[in-house]
């Protein structure tokens, strides 16, 4: 794979994560607000329901299109809604508090899906460009430019979080939709720039092919009840945190700025981590210690949010589990994903990263609403959340049971 290859995806991955990044903190808050009003739960509902409704689309577009048209089109309707957010929240007046209400709430949804989406339509150019076995020197260094993005985006956030307290959403959805504009153009120079032959081809099959894939092929369902375990561990965690950040930071001003400040201090050692030690841990321990490993690190955190809660237990989870997440864990499961055929690659590794993430996300709420409901001491979900954990490093183990993903 050439170098320059590397590059100009490496800085696609900056300009994506940026986007995302910017809006990162915000929905945070609005997580945060609507945990207050026990609200949280229908969202993550509604945004499990809309990827549903979603996938199918997506699906259908991609049977009929190579994968220049879909980022293209993916990418456009991505940043026409960011300014479809910007018209109407400057249309909103000041004393309209029930308006502003629900446009968090919706905002709060589409973030789910935006940040799903974006990244995800990224990693499938990256899955088809670099297949070869050679191929693994290059995903730290793509990864570090997604942590670089991170950092900017970040840094952005906070500079700007003064804003969120008499403007809103509004300067957080421009500067994600210029730097989103700016990974349009990129994407589109890479097609003409990088050996993307097959990116020009028709993807074809059915509209319905993610889901009947992931139901009757037991390697792919395996990857899937993976990636749902994951998800649904870490929301659990960042549940689980919600309350203890309420109770040591009263204001969304403050709240926005620790997560800005941790975004800082997560994406410096991810980046630092992804140059100097993601190809070694994947190529010395193995993609199948890294899948399986993930389970331990939860346990290892839950425990301390049961009998340790603090912010600094949360910053430290937030550090631990987010550096592991995309230094190691995310770029060994893209490269499982690029083993795949090639209406997998397309449809099904977007499924599972948007469809089935999201509905790891309902399933991660609606066991801690459980608890709540059951009377249970809230402190004490993270404990009760253990099994699931051990379950996450089962399933990794299980996913190298099959022999095509032996020799990763």
């Amino acid at each position: 794979m050439k170098i320059k290859d590397t590059f100009l995806a490496s800085t696609l991955f900056f300009l994506v994560l940026s986007s995302w990044y910017v809006l990162r903190a915000v929905r945070n808050e609005f997580a945060v607000e609507n945990y207050s009003q026990d609200f949280l739960l229908i969202l993550l509902a509604f945004t499990a329901l809309v990827m549903l409704i979603v996938n199918p689309i997506y699906s259908w577009i991609a049977s009929r299109s190579n994968f220049k048209k879909i980022v293209i089109y993916c990418y456009s309707f991505l940043i026409l809604n960011l300014f479809i957010f910007l018209l109407i929240s400057t249309n909103l007046s000041d004393d309209n508090q029930l308006g502003r209400i629900w446009l968090g709430r919706v905002f709060y949804v589409w973030c789910n899906i935006y940040s799903f989406f974006v990244v995800s339509i990224f990693w499938v150019l990256i899955i088809n460009v670099f297949r070869d076995s050679n191929s693994k020197k290059s995903y730290g260094f793509i990864m570090a430019g997604g942590s670089l993005g991170g950092i900017f985006g970040s840094e952005i956030a906070v500079r700007i979080s003064e804003n969120f307290a008499y403007s809103g959403i509004e300067s957080f959805v421009i500067s994600s939709s210029v730097l989103l504009i700016l990974g349009l153009i990129l994407a589109i120079y890479i097609f003409h720039s990088v050996d993307s032959r097959n990116l020009s081809d028709v993807v074809g099959g059915k509209w319905m092919d993610a889901s009947y894939n992931i139901i009757s092929h037991k390697d792919i369902r395996t990857i899937a009840i993976y990636s749902w375990l994951l998800t649904a561990c870490m929301t659990i965690q960042w549940i689980s945190a919600i309350p203890i950040i309420e109770n040591f930071l009263q204001t969304p001003t403050e709240r926005i700025e620790l997560f800005g400040r941790i975004e800082q201090i997560v994406s410096p050692l991810t980046l630092i981590s992804q140059l100097f030690f993601t190809y070694m841990m994947i190529s010395f321990l193995g993609i199948k210690f890294i899948l399986t490993i993930y389970g331990l690190i939860f346990i290892i955190i839950f425990i301390l949010y049961g009998f340790f809660p603090s912010v600094t237990a949360v910053i430290f989870a937030q550090v631990v589990l987010r550096v592991f997440e995309y230094a190691f864990n995310k770029p060994s499961r893209e490269i499982v994903y690029s083993q795949m055929n090639k209406n997998n690659r397309y449809k099904t590794s977007v499924f599972i990263d948007t469809f089935v993430t999201r509905f790891g996300d309902l399933t991660g709420s609606i066991f801690v609403g459980f608890v709540k409901f059951s009377g249970i001491v809230i402190s004490m979900t993270p404990l009760l959340a253990l099994p699931l954990a051990f379950l996450l490093s089962r399933t990794g183990l299980k996913i190298f049971s099959f022999k095509k993903f032996t020799n990763l």
